[in-house]
């Protein structure tokens, strides 16, 4: 381990030379580090004083820490539906950072210069999305939602060319890993016999090393059903917290189960089934309620990539697959309805309740109300504060729920802080996203992005100022939001 912290190894690059290419960062020309997450450092392993001397040409890609290897990792994936080759266009990973106590996460810049995987594109970030990935992916890890992180950003001095010149930057981001299912496909359309196996012993050992041991016609069914669960368990926290990622393409889908790569994401403010806010998606394929079923679907591209691991006779691996695939809709359901007890505070499980969470979501989409604030005045026992409190059928519903939550065996106390301990007060509102975004962009100013950071660390206090509590007026509403590609 060096001074500073570091101690980078590099299992990842173990693999075939077919899954990754050495690649060195771009210089940046004139680097300032304008965001770092101390609390996430430590937590690496790392000295903060002593990196600070170096920071901004470290986690520019100016300077490549002792024992780092760049590499720009190979992979595919169907992107609105249709197959393409892909890899790190614009990613250079540095290495896999060994905690002191024995975890692993790989550490990569992104935004850093050109790759092998590049094609047509500048190999460069702006500004506004990289700052918009650090505060959604460090939000939702204060949510509890599994989550890349972000450790830095960088602002390189120098200029992006998109609609129109940006300022540029570079984010470091720490991931259990950025294994996909896109890597699967890639790895399943390349020449080489084997190369399939070879990844899946790899993201074994990596993320579920409890089957690494087991014969090989248990351990790829039981990789695949353990992926399975993960991604379940993901989106079901997606939807509980109504987060709509955006661009749920199959290479933007983590075999660790965390969520990655914060495009055009956004968090719903009315509540809306339909809600959509990418200007990509044109035709909405990943809208909100859309993305358990894309979930399915791209765990099936996953299980395609397994065929001849899950069995030599093609039907039966077939057959096997179909199986773990079709208990992805009761493991959702299942995760999903848990969750939805906690929001509402019912500790126990009973039939009806099903009805009682949709019920009142039908009454949040019919008065267009806010999703958030709905269920945090619920937990605060403020009935009277939902927007929609005077409605008969809101009056009816409340009646019930209170009758449901006197009879469990649970004090309504306790119910109340269960549900102030999973509904948050703040969540990351895309008009106060957008103005910490366009205020750091046009004016360099980050104020208003390290208070609201500061702010969504802390998602269940009711002690924040009002502003990152409220839902935005109508005509503060962000509609459309933009991944910066």
């Amino acid at each position: 381990m060096t001074e500073t912290g570091w101690h980078l190894e590099h299992s990842y690059a173990s693999l075939p030379e077919i899954f990754y290419k050495k690649t060195q960062p771009e210089r940046a020309e004139f680097p300032e580090l304008v965001l770092f997450n101390w609390n996430l450092a430590e937590t690496l392993g790392l000295d903060s004083r002593s990196l600070q001397l170096t920071s901004s040409d470290v986690f520019s890609g100016n300077t490549i820490p002792e024992g780092g290897l760049p590499i720009a990792q190979a992979y595919a994936g169907h992107q609105f539906g249709s197959f393409t080759m892909l890899g790190d266009g614009r990613a250079i990973l540095l290495g896999e950072q060994v905690t002191p106590d024995g975890k692993r996460f790989d550490i990569q810049l992104k935004g850093a210069g050109r790759t092998a995987f590049s094609r047509m594109g500048d190999g460069r970030a702006p500004l506004g999305p990289m700052l918009r990935e650090y505060i959604i992916s460090e939000a939702m890890h204060a949510l509890g939602i599994p989550s890349t992180r972000a450790l830095a950003l960088v602002t390189t001095g120098e200029a992006v060319s998109r609609s129109k010149m940006l300022p540029g930057a570079v984010l470091t981001r720490v991931a259990e890993s950025h294994l996909r299912v896109g890597t699967f496909e890639y790895a399943a359309r390349t020449e080489e016999d084997g190369n399939v196996k070879v990844l899946a012993d790899y993201a074994i050992r990596r993320h579920y090393p409890e089957i690494a041991d087991q014969a090989d016609e248990d351990k790829y069914k039981k990789f695949l059903d353990a992926v399975i669960d993960r991604q379940a368990s993901l989106i079901s926290k997606w939807q509980l917290a109504g987060f709509v990622h955006g661009v749920m393409n199959t290479d933007n889908m983590t075999i660790s189960g965390e969520t990655i790569d914060y495009g055009p994401c956004a968090f719903i403010d009315t509540y809306d089934p339909e809600a959509s806010f990418s200007s990509i998606d044109i035709n909405k394929r990943y809208r909100y309620r859309n993305q358990p079923g894309i979930a399915q679907w791209n765990l099936a591209r996953f299980a395609e990539t397994l065929l001849p691991l899950l069995d030599p006779d093609k039907e039966k691996a077939v057959e096997i697959a179909q199986q773990s695939l079709s208990a992805f809709g009761q493991l959702y359901n299942e995760y999903w309805q848990a969750g939805m007890r906690d929001k509402l505070g019912l500790i126990s499980g009973e039939k009806a309740d099903d009805d009682l969470a949709m019920e009142l979501l039908d009454l949040m989409a019919h008065h267009k109300a806010d999703y958030t604030q709905t269920f945090r005045m619920l937990a605060l026992d403020a009935p009277e504060d939902v927007e929609f409190s005077g409605s008969e059928r809101f009056k009816d519903w409340h009646s019930r729920w209170t009758a449901r939550l006197e009879v469990q065996d649970a004090t309504l106390e306790a119910a109340h802080i269960l549900m102030r301990s999973v509904n948050p007060a703040v969540i990351p509102r895309n008009h106060l996203v957008e103005e910490a975004l366009d205020l750091a962009v046009e004016q360099g100013d980050y104020s208003k992005a390290s208070k609201l950071i500061e702010v969504l660390s802390n998602p269940f206090d009711d002690g924040h100022d009002k502003e990152y509590k409220m839902p935005p007026d109508d005509d503060d509403k962000v509609h459309m939001t933009f991944c910066g590609t």
